[in-house]
């Protein structure tokens, strides 16, 4: 299995989460997905950069190519939050040529269906 480069390494802004993906004057839809399907919110955003640390491991890395800022790849992992429900959650990494430093750029729940392990 290809995890992905630098696994140990890889910034996770907090702000990707206190900012964007789970407050929801920012972005109400996104918010909405995990805190329904993982019981994630502002009040436990630290609880869950930690669960995407600690399984970041555990998953495949799929290289998405590189636009001229680096790397990209995308790791979708099984998460399992406060509220003991189990979802997908779509994390997008890039391997920064700027900063040559592996980052998290998206974090979402991932709701796609998917048939093969080709997807």
């Amino acid at each position: 299995m290809n995890v992905l480069p630098r696994a140990d390494e890889a910034v996770i802004p907090i702000e990707k989460f206190t900012e964007y993906a789970l407050n929801d004057k920012r972005d109400f839809h996104k918010s909405v997905a995990f805190s329904r399907a993982l019981g994630y919110n502002l009040n436990n955003y630290q609880h869950l950069i930690d669960n995407i640390r600690a399984n970041l491991r555990h998953f495949p890395a799929k290289a998405k190519g590189d636009k001229g800022h680096g790397e990209r790849y995308e790791v979708i992992m099984r998460l399992v939050g406060p509220n003991g429900r189990v979802a997908s959650v779509l994390t997008a990494w890039i391997d920064d040529k700027q900063t040559g430093k592996m980052r998290l750029i998206n974090a979402y729940v991932d709701r796609r269906k998917r048939g093969s392990i080709n997807d």
